[in-house]
C-alpha cells in the first residue's frame, strides 16, 4: 500500500485537483463492479512480512538503506524506520501446497537477508515490538529518508498541532508523549491479503471483522514496550495512538481515528467502505500521477485508481479493503493488518492457515451479519483479545459468552479445516499448521505469554535492561531452532551475553521508581520517609517534575545534632537541601558516571533529561555492575 510517488496536499488548489481524481476513481470502481469487470472464481493470497534489524548488542540497527543497496532485490523494501524492513512475497493461488510454499519462500528470503546482514554485524528478528527499543531510537534521524515518509509525518504533525500522546494500561502503565510519528515504527506485523469477488465482498468483509478477536487472541506477540508490560498485543493501542490526530480538547466531538476497527458493518459493496473513508477522513497526501479513471475505462484501459489507493493507504483499518490489478485483471482483497510479526516463520504460516481457512469456509449462517450480531460486540471482542489475549471471554451469536480457548478449539478450528479442505490444500499441511494453532491455544503458550514469563523470571536476577536484552537474544536464538512458540524454553539471563550489551549507559542501570519530596515538605516528614524506605538520598523536585535539590542522610544527621533553638530556624527541606546536586544525562557512560561519583565524593547520582528528573543511581547499582563484570571475567 505504500506508494512512493506522493506529496503533501499543501494548498486548496492541490486538494481540489486530488479530490476530483479521487471521485473519478470511485465512479470507475462502481462501473467496474456493476459491469462484472472485477475478477472472480479464483482465490489468491499475499503476504507482507515486516522485521526488525538489530545490531550486535540486540538494539535497533538503522541500516536499511545500506542493506537494500547490497541485496538489490525488489522483494525487500523499506518501512518508516531505518531499523525495520518489509519483505513482499509474490501472490499465490490458494490451493494445493501453497502453505508449504509460503513457509519455504519466507525462509528463503529471510536467509538471504541474514547473509547480507552479516556484513553489517546485524541480524533479523521476528517480533511485534522489539523489547530493546528505547525512546532514543525513536528520533526523526532514524526515519527512512524517503519522500513518502516525510510527507506523511509532516501532514500528521500539522493536523495534530501538538505532541502525540500515549497512555496504555497493563500490568505496568505507559504514559508519555512524542513530537513525531516515530512511535509507529515500534510496530512490525505479518500482513495477509485474501482475494474476494465483488459479489461476495460484503459478507466476507463482515465475517473478517467478526473473527478478528478470536484470531488475534490465538496469535498475540507484542506485550512489552519500553520495558513496560502492557497489552498482550500492545501494537493495537500503540499504532492507534502513534498517528492519532485527535486532541483531548475534541472530547465533545466524535471523531474517528485513522487506525481503527471501524464503526459499523458494511451493507452494500466495497465502494460504500471507500465512500465512508472519504467522508470521515481528510485527504493527507496527493499522488503525482495524473489519470482520469473514467476516461481510461472509456478507452478500454483498466485504471489503477491511484488517488483512491493513496487515500486508502493513509487509513489503517485492521481489516482494510483493497483494490488492485494482477495479470491485467482488477480484483478486490481484504488485508489483515492486526497480526504481529513472529514468533517464528512456522507460527506465522500457521496463523495464515488459520485465517485463510476461516475466510474460505465462511458458514452460511454468518452471512447478513448486520441483522444477526451487534457490531459493537465484534469490536469489543477484538479489543479484549488485544488487551488480554487468550484470557478473553467473547460475546458470540445469541449473546452467548465463550472463552477464547473454547471458541477457537471447538468452533474456529473445525471451520478453518473445512475451508482449507474446500480449497484443496495439502492435507499434511492442514494437519501441520492447524495442529500448531491447536497446541498453542490449548497450552496458552502464545508469543506474548512466553515473553512475559521470560521477562518476569529474568527480572528476579537481573536489571530491567539486562532482562530486555536477554529476552530479545532468546527470541532470536529460539527462532533459529525453527520450533513453534509452544515448544520454546524460557529465556535465561546468560543469553544477555557480555555486560557491554546492557551496561553501557547510565540509563541501563538507573532506577526510575524514585522516592522524591518537595521543597516545602517538613524536614521531620522527610526524615521519616528516608527511614521507612531505607534510602540515603532523596531528590527534591517541583510540581513540573524538575530537579531542584537533593537531601542526604548526612544533612539530616547534622540537622538532628543541632540544638532545638537552631532547629526552629529550619523546618522545611528547602532550608536544608543541596540546591545544585550532581546530575548527569541518561546518555552518560557508566564509566564516566562512576568517575563523577568518585570525584564529587557522592554516594548517588541524579539522572535528568533537560531539567526533568528521570532516574537515580546509587553505589548499590555499581555493586551489581561490578559483580556482573567480575563474573564475566572468570
Amino acid at each position: 500500500m505504500g506508494l512512493n510517488s506522493v506529496s503533501i496536499i499543501s494548498n486548496s488548489k492541490k486538494k481540489e485537483r486530488f479530490v476530483k481524481y479521487l471521485l473519478n476513481d470511485i465512479k470507475a470502481l462502481e462501473f467496474m463492479i456493476e459491469n462484472d469487470m472485477i475478477e472472480s472464481g479464483i482465490q489468491r493470497i499475499g503476504i507482507e512480512q515486516e522485521l526488525c534489524l538489530v545490531d550486535a548488542t540486540w538494539r535497533p540497527a538503522p541500516i536499511i538503506m545500506k542493506f537494500l543497496s547490497k541485496i538489490n532485490d525488489p522483494h525487500f523494501t523499506t518501512e518508516l524506520a531505518q531499523f525495520n524492513m518489509e519483505i513482499n512475497l509474490e501472490p499465490m493461488t490458494f490451493t494445493s501446497d501453497c502453505l508449504g510454499q509460503l513457509e519455504l519462500s519466507l525462509s528463503k528470503y529471510i536467509k538471504k537477508a541474514e547473509n547480507i546482514l552479516q556484513q553489517f554485524n546485524s541480524k533479523l528478528i521476528l517480533t511485534g515490538i522489539l523489547p530493546t527499543i528505547r525512546n532514543k531510537d525513536l528520533v526523526i534521524t532514524n526515519m527512512t529518508p524517503l519522500d513518502r515518509y516525510k510527507a506523511m509525518a509532516k501532514s500528521l504533525r500539522k493536523l495534530r498541532q501538538g505532541m502525540f500522546e500515549f497512555h496504555i494500561n497493563g500490568t505496568d502503565e505507559l504514559v508519555t508523549a512524542h513530537d513525531t510519528v516515530m512511535f509507529e515504527s515500534c510496530n512490525t506485523s505479518f500482513q495477509m491479503h485474501y482475494q474476494v469477488s465483488a459479489n461476495d465482498f460484503v459478507d466476507r468483509y463482515n465475517w473478517a471483522q467478526l473473527i478478528s478477536g478470536p484470531v488475534l487472541a490465538a496469535s498475540t506477540n507484542s506485550p512489552i514496550l519500553l520495558g513496560k508490560r502492557l497489552w498482550r498485543e500492545t501494537r493495537i493501542a500503540l499504532f492507534q495512538q502513534s498517528i492519532d490526530i485527535r486532541q483531548t480538547k475534541d472530547h465533545l466531538r466524535e471523531r474517528s481515528s485513522r487506525v481503527s476497527f471501524g464503526k459499523r458493518w458494511i451493507n452494500d459493496s466495497i465502494v460504500d467502505a471507500f465512500k465512508e473513508d472519504i467522508v470521515r477522513y481528510d485527504t493527507l497526501l496527493s499522488n503525482n500521477k495524473r489519470s482520469n479513471s473514467v476516461k481510461l475505462l472509456d478507452d478500454g484501459i483498466i485504471p489503477t485508481l491511484d488517488a483512491l489507493m493513496v487515500h486508502n493507504s493513509t487509513i489503517y483499518k485492521w481489516n482494510r479493503p483493497c483494490y488492485g490489478i494482477y495479470d491485467g485483471k482488477p480484483h478486490l482483497r481484504i488485508e489483515n493488518r492486526y497480526l504481529a510479526s513472529g514468533p517464528t516463520i512456522i507460527d506465522q504460516v500457521a496463523n495464515a492457515a488459520f485465517w485463510f481457512g476461516l475466510m474460505s469456509a465462511m458458514p452460511e449462517e454468518y452471512r447478513n451479519l448486520p441483522g444477526k450480531f451487534e457490531f459493537d460486540n465484534a469490536k469489543s471482542n477484538f479489543l479484549k483479545a488485544a488487551s488480554i489475549g487468550l484470557e478473553s471471554k467473547f460475546i458470540w451469536l445469541n449473546n452467548e459468552k465463550l472463552s477464547a480457548q473454547d471458541l477457537i478449539l471447538s468452533l474456529f478450528l473445525p471451520i478453518a479445516k473445512e475451508g482449507l479442505l474446500k480449497s484443496n490444500i495439502n492435507e499434511n499441511d492442514i494437519t501441520k499448521y492447524l495442529g500448531i494453532i491447536e497446541s498453542r491455544v490449548s497450552s496458552g503458550k502464545t508469543g506474548s505469554q512466553w515473553m512475559i514469563e521470560s521477562y518476569n523470571n529474568l527480572r528476579k536476577t537481573g536489571t530491567r535492561d539486562q532482562a530486555l536484552v536477554a529476552t530479545t537474544a532468546a527470541i532470536y536464538n529460539r527462532q533459529q531452532e525453527m520450533k513453534p512458540i509452544h515448544l520454546w524454553s524460557l529465556a535465561n539471563i546468560d543469553e544477555a551475553g557480555n555486560f557491554l550489551n546492557y551496561y553501557l549507559h547510565i540509563d541501563q542501570i538507573m532506577t526510575t521508581d524514585i522516592v522524591t519530596v518537595k521543597a516545602d515538605d517538613l524536614i521531620e516528614l522527610v526524615a521519616n520517609i528516608m527511614d521507612w524506605k531505607q534510602v540515603k538520598d532523596i531528590p527534591v523536585e517541583n510540581s513540573k517534575g524538575e530537579l531542584v535539590g537533593l537531601v542526604t542522610a548526612g544533612l539530616l544527621v547534622n540537622y538532628l545534632c543541632k540544638s532545638d533553638k537552631e532547629k526552629k530556624k529550619k523546618s522545611r527541606i528547602k532550608d536544608l537541601m543541596i540546591t545544585n546536586p550532581v546530575a548527569v544525562s541518561p546518555e552518560t557512560s557508566i564509566s564516566d558516571a562512576l568517575k563523577t561519583m568518585i570525584e564529587k565524593k557522592t554516594s548517588s547520582l541524579i539522572v535528568i533529561e533537560g531539567k526533568k528528573l528521570v532516574g537515580m543511581v546509587t553505589d548499590r547499582h555499581f555493586v551489581k555492575v561490578s559483580a556482573k563484570l567480575i563474573g564475566d571475567l572468570k
